[in-house]
């Protein structure tokens, strides 16, 4: 299960951002890897293994691959001695937020991806998780895979208990990030609770590492003797170019067209492997009993290939874990399902969002008509406009700096109310928090 390395992105390199010494000779690295030359595509499929590398180096108390097996096949175990039958078709929740990063361009346009393309991601990814028949994501294998028992729902409350859509918005005011440090640092300064979301990052890539489609931060096991598991919470979720996210995608072309990217991505943010282990040959191992052995990763769609002969399976090019096209992507295996449904029973960031709440029913009428609040301009300079659904005005607001502290609360909201002069205010972040009957919505703004 070696890595093909004449098909491996010139673009891996340079995520790392330093500089590799091979035979007296300095070359930029990529995600730490020499450059090399793209696929036949012109692209890099995944870097997770890569940033896990960094992440591994950069924390002393996360866990090395070693260390991470072990804890996750005892959990296992543990779990297949202990698994209530009655509980077996039990659905695993997991609220999403989607962070799309943009540089100004209007919704739709661009690297601002429109909501139905963020929706049709969330699809795709409940159809390759379940199976469905009927779909792309339905299993065609005749039994070897299935429905893995997780779905994914965009988040309904945010993070300060307000209705949201799941579709979080931001201007970095950056046409591309350019290397691992870029993404990493809008990731940081746009993250919701890890605890609570699944951080999804549509992000423009650009420069060096232009060619990659994504990449994951791998699980963290439990901690022990009170010391935290390793990694930061801040950048937990996957990152992911949107040209490559969702089914409705008009930037994007076969064969990363369809969605699996993100499936892709969520397999490893649950805990999976590359199908054909990483670690080179017909001796390594994903970990997963009922994945057949693979010497490297497979390109295209070459169903019927064998590049461990005198091992038991064919290649299993249909598996999301390997790096085919999308279209030729339908299956997580039984094993691979219990891998992840373990991670989600006992990985500390993983285990919370089951429970989080985020995905709440919004069914009262007020919860839906501040869904439909919104400020403009954002970012503003002099004024800024409360919009609202309907000429039924919301019950009251109060607007708060970055430390919490009152700056103006208006009561009795009329249609001159809903202009604030904010030409006053000293630049930076607010908050404007809107209230309707027993709800409310809080909104951030940039004051420039």
């Amino acid at each position: 299960m070696k890595k093909n390395i004449t098909l491996r992105g010139a673009a891996l390199a340079a995520f790392l951002s330093v500089s590799f010494m091979s035979q007296a000779q300095e070359q930029p690295r990529k995600f730490g890897k020499i450059p090399m030359t793209l696929n036949e595509y012109g692209a890099i499929r995944c870097a997770t293994t890569e940033n896990e590398q960094i992440l591994s180096e950069s924390y002393s108390t996360r866990a090395d691959k070693a260390q991470f097996e072990s804890w996750i096949s005892q959990k296992m175990q543990e779990g297949a001695l202990e698994r209530d039958p009655k509980s077996g078709n039990a659905i695993y929740m997991i609220p999403v937020v989607v962070h799309v990063i943009h540089n100004g361009d209007a919704v739709g346009q661009n690297e601002n991806i429109s909501d139905a393309q963020v929706e049709s991601q969330i699809r795709v990814l409940n159809e390759d998780f379940g199976g469905m028949i009927g779909t792309p994501g339905e299993d065609l294998s005749g039994g070897l895979g299935g429905d893995t028992q997780i779905r994914f729902c965009l988040a309904k409350i945010d993070q300060f208990g307000s209705p949201t859509n799941g579709i979080d918005r931001v201007n970095g005011f950056v046409a591309t990030y350019n290397d691992r440090d870029s993404v990493e640092g809008i990731k940081s300064d746009t993250s919701w609770d890890p605890t609570k979301y699944f951080n999804i990052w549509v992000v423009n890539w650009g420069g060096q590492i232009s060619d990659l489609l994504g990449y994951a931060q791998f699980p963290t096991q439990t901690t022990l003797q009170g010391v935290p598991p390793g990694g930061s919470n801040s950048t937990d979720g996957i990152a992911i170019c949107y040209r490559n996210f969702g089914y409705t995608n008009p930037s994007s072309a076969a064969p990363y067209n369809r969605g699996r990217t993100a499936s892709h991505e969520a397999g490893h943010f649950l805990g999976l492997r590359h199908i054909w282990g990483d670690d080179g040959g017909c001796n390594s191992t994903d970990y997963v009993a009922d994945t057949p052995v693979a010497k490297e990763e497979n390109r295209g769609c070459n169903e019927g290939y064998d590049s461990c002969p005198t091992q038991p399976g064919l290649d299993m090019v249909q598996n999301y874990m390997d790096y085919t096209n999308d279209a030729c992507m339908y299956l997580f295996t039984k094993g691979q399902g219990v891998r992840m449904r373990t991670v989600l029973d006992n990985s500390p960031n993983r285990k919370s969002l089951l429970t989080s709440g985020v995905c709440g029913t919004a069914s009262s009428q007020e919860f839906q008509y501040l869904l439909e609040t919104t400020v403009y301009p954002n970012p503003t300079q002099d004024v800024l406009n409360i919009s609202v659904a309907s000429e039924n005005m919301p019950d009251s607001y109060t607007i708060f700096n970055s430390l919490g502290q009152t700056i103006t609360t208006v009561n009795n909201v009329t249609n001159a109310s809903l202009t604030v002069n904010t030409s006053a205010y000293s630049n930076g972040i607010y908050f404007i928090k809107i209230n309707k009957g027993a709800e409310s919505r809080t909104i951030k703004f940039v004051k420039n």
